[in-house]
């Protein structure tokens, strides 16, 4: 370890040439460690600050690039997530109705009344079968745009 020369050193020798020299070094107490020099501080905080700069400013250039290249992908993982919210929306809504007293019957005698008048309307008769068909085919036709 590299002393300063603030720390006393205590030398003891001895008259006789034939005996070793003892060295004896005491530190002070409370320094357990030695600062640096405040100038290499700032260097190095300086060096930090030009590295942190330079990649903040090259950031943009690094997100513009990545969404360029992945767009398909983050296309359609935007539409999954948004697709999952509203969902789970759609969800909790659908509970907080069905909590209500009285509603979510009526809900069920809607759809029931619904189905009832659907298969009346639509399914019994042959006629109303092939009326049922050609509009359903109309509608695929105008949505996939084959005339």
């Amino acid at each position: 370890m590299d002393q300063t020369n603030d720390t006393p050193q205590v030398e003891v020798n001895t008259l006789e040439a034939s005996k070793p020299k003892i060295e004896v070094k005491v530190d002070t107490g409370g320094a357990l460690a030695q600062f640096s020099a405040p100038n290499t501080t700032k260097v190095q905080l300086q060096e930090l600050s030009n590295q942190a700069s330079q990649i903040l400013s090259e950031l943009p250039d690094y997100i513009g690039q990545f969404l360029s290249n992945n767009q398909k992908p983050l296309i359609t993982v935007g539409l999954i997530l948004g697709a999952f919210v509203t969902l789970k929306v759609t969800l909790a809504l659908l509970g907080a109705v069905n909590e209500i007293p009285l509603l979510a019957p009526t809900f069920e005698l809607i759809g029931i009344s619904y189905t009832a008048w659907f298969v009346y309307r639509y399914l019994l008769q042959a006629s109303s079968r092939q009326e049922l068909s050609q509009e359903v085919e109309n509608f695929k036709s105008q949505f996939l745009g084959k005339q």
